[in-house]
């Protein structure tokens, strides 16, 4: 080391010298050799400090894509639940609940009181003890007969499927405020093969509901007002003409 010149004190402390001058540029140029290193290992393009950016832009992109991905499914399956709301509805409406028919003759009418099955195989006979069972509060019961008429006129797969669904929940369901009376081994019988059912599948149930209109509804019908009113006005009718 230098020796202190003129009035400097020995124990002062000594200015920078050449040698620690050449420490300092020597360790700059070591720094600035790293950091050249390190630029020329990195891929073109690329600017420090910008991976974990990218990453997280990556991230972001994988999430925003899978936000879409999921709105787009929910999309579809919105649309599917809709379709299939709608074609449920329209198989709804297909269902019979109402029938046209002309006015029945005094023939017509009379052959009612001979039999029920008179009664029920013209659209005018049942159309007047749907009218009596409503009085009665159990239209579900004719209702119901009729949807299982319609369902074995139907040949599509899905369709058959779709119709027995809906009869299914409105007149065998126990949730359903349309609920006809059937006996416990008749209800397992469809509860089973309403995993594929065909147009048959209520076929004993609508035979059993059937039979119960017969011999409950059927003498108390012949009996009403429904079914006297009409008979008196028919036969009036016939004797003015």
């Amino acid at each position: 080391m230098r020796t202190a010149k003129g009035g400097e004190s020995p124990g002062a402390s000594p200015p920078t010298t050449l040698v620690d001058g050449g420490i300092v540029m020597g360790s700059e140029r070591m720094e600035m050799r790293k950091r050249q290193m390190t630029a020329a290992q990195e891929p073109p393009g690329s600017v420090p400090g910008q991976h974990g950016a990218g990453n997280r832009g990556s991230n972001a992109c994988c999430f925003c894509w899978c936000c879409c991905c999921s709105c787009s499914c929910l999309t579809v399956r919105n649309q599917e639940d809709q379709r299939l709301t709608r074609a449920s509805h329209e198989l709804r409406t297909e269902l019979p609940t109402c029938e046209e028919s002309p006015t029945p003759t005094l023939e017509e009418v009379n052959a009612w009181a001979q039999s029920f099955d008179n009664l029920m195989v013209t659209p005018a006979g049942r159309n007047a003890f749907r009218e009596f069972l409503r009085t009665e509060f159990s239209e579900e019961n004719m209702l119901f007969w009729m949807a299982c008429e319609e369902l074995k006129k139907e040949a599509n797969k899905n369709i058959i499927e779709e119709k027995a669904r809906i009869i299914y929940e409105d007149y065998i369901s126990i949730l359903s405020p349309k609920e006809v009376s059937l006996d416990s081994r008749v209800r397992e019988v469809i509860n089973r093969n309403m995993v594929e059912p065909s147009q048959h599948i209520f076929d004993d149930a609508q035979l059993q509901i059937y039979t119960l209109m017969h011999r409950d509804s059927y003498p108390r019908f012949m009996n009403s007002t429904v079914y006297k009113d009409l008979l008196q006005s028919l036969s009036e009718k016939t004797a003015e003409a």
